[in-house]
């Protein structure tokens, strides 16, 4: 279940993103509004995927610079999770449904910014376990 809220949360704000950033972010495929909305739900699931199994290894890898960071490389880590979801969902077993951003890396970062506020407002708002 709470894969599931954290799915529907993820989407969300990656829908809402695609909203205020129309000329940066592009949620790829559906041309009617079931279609728009499994698009949103597959990025989104593909997404929350890469971040619970890539993230965790990549910061611990990445320890030393985060500690001498003071945190501030989650920044980079985000916008390679957004990266790595991007390129995941444009090859071609995900079909017409992908997540394109257009722009180099610091709009990756100022993305991943966005996401990740949009998730933490969002998520307030989400049902809790127990």
């Amino acid at each position: 279940m709470n894969l599931i809220v954290r799915i529907l949360v993820t989407a969300l704000a990656l829908w809402l993103t695609s909203l205020i950033l129309p000329d940066r972010v592009e949620i790829l495929g559906g041309d009617s509004a079931g279609g728009r909305i499994l698009a949103v739900l597959i990025v989104a699931a593909v997404y929350s995927v890469v971040s619970m199994i890539v993230k965790p290894i990549v910061s611990v890898l990445s320890l030393p610079v985060l500690v001498l960071t003071l945190g501030l490389f989650y920044l980079v880590i985000n916008a390679f999770m957004l990266w790595l979801t991007t390129w995941l969902t444009n090859q071609d077993f995900f079909g017409e449904y992908g997540l394109q951003i257009h722009g180099g890396f610091w709009w990756y970062v100022w993305i991943g910014i966005v996401v990740a506020i949009l998730q933490l407002v969002i998520g307030l708002f989400a049902p809790k376990k127990g």
